[in-house]
């Protein structure tokens, strides 16, 4: 006896099933209704918070069929956790939960200052510990080419520097122009120090201000800005309003990659 489905409905007008995907952090979704495309920021119960790429935020209820992942109806669903757990780092690489920092490699970057350091490490930290890259500062590079000779880079043990303020005439390209070696890759930013390559908006100032030549340019910007005069204060003050490389100008972002790239080429 041949049996019948009781769904009688044309199988061109039935819905097709559609996917659940949990809203993790930094998953990238348009909500149908409105258009309003961004990152997961938050989950919580029933409802999950966007950003857009200009940092506006939109709170929407995670119904059934309400968002697009890559042009597909989806269906949001809070995390197995009940948190949204982020999927990619401060850089914006792909996150690895429960990786382990690789031994560290020969190869090395080299910045110029404490600050830039700690900058980097907080955008590309994770990446460097996955890559087993060690970042140190330098107190400036004044001597530079006997710091480079010392380290005695090689195919195996590569230099990356990242410099401040490394334009035509200055100083800084005096000096790298001094370094010529394949093992040995030179880049750097247009900014007098890494202060700059915060973005304003992630300060909530309009610029950074003009310092005029002949002041310390730090203790200018605190007297600009009307920060206390404590230049250490002040940059840690910076450095929290830095959560991603979205809050980072875009002259930092390529040159840190580039140097990662060098020293982890095979």
């Amino acid at each position: 006896m041949r049996s019948y489905n009781p769904d009688l409905t044309p199988p061109w007008k039935r819905s097709a099933p559609v996917p659940e995907v949990p809203a993790e952090v930094d998953l990238v979704v348009e909500e149908v209704s409105t258009g309003f495309c961004g990152a997961v920021i938050r989950c919580e119960a029933g409802t999950v918070t966007l950003e857009d790429r200009f940092g506006k935020h939109r709170v929407f209820p995670m119904d059934p069929r309400a968002f697009l992942l890559e042009g597909k109806p989806v269906t949001l669903v809070r995390p197995a956790s009940g948190q949204a757990r982020p999927t990619r780092t401060a850089s914006g690489s792909i996150a690895v939960p429960g990786a382990r920092a690789r031994v560290a490699r020969a190869g090395r970057i080299y910045v110029e200052g404490r600050h830039d350091a700690e900058l980097v490490e907080r955008v590309w930290g994770d990446d460097l510990r996955i890559e087993g890259v060690v970042v140190e500062y330098l107190e400036g590079i004044d001597d530079l080419p006997a710091i480079v000779a010392d380290f005695a880079p090689a195919a195996d043990a590569r230099l990356g520097i990242l410099v401040d303020h490394l334009v035509p005439g200055s100083k800084e390209s005096r000096i790298a122009a001094q370094i010529s070696s394949a093992d040995v890759l030179i880049v750097g930013h247009p900014y007098i120090d890494i202060w700059e390559a915060v973005k304003p908006s992630s300060l909530a100032i309009a610029s950074w201000p003009r310092i005029p030549h002949g002041q310390d340019w730090k203790t200018g910007i605190c007297e600009a800005l009307g920060w206390p005069p404590n230049t250490g204060a002040a940059w840690q003050h910076i450095l929290s309003k830095v959560h991603s490389y979205k809050d980072l100008e875009p002259q930092l972002l390529g040159r840190v990659e580039e140097l990662i790239d060098f020293v982890t080429a095979p």
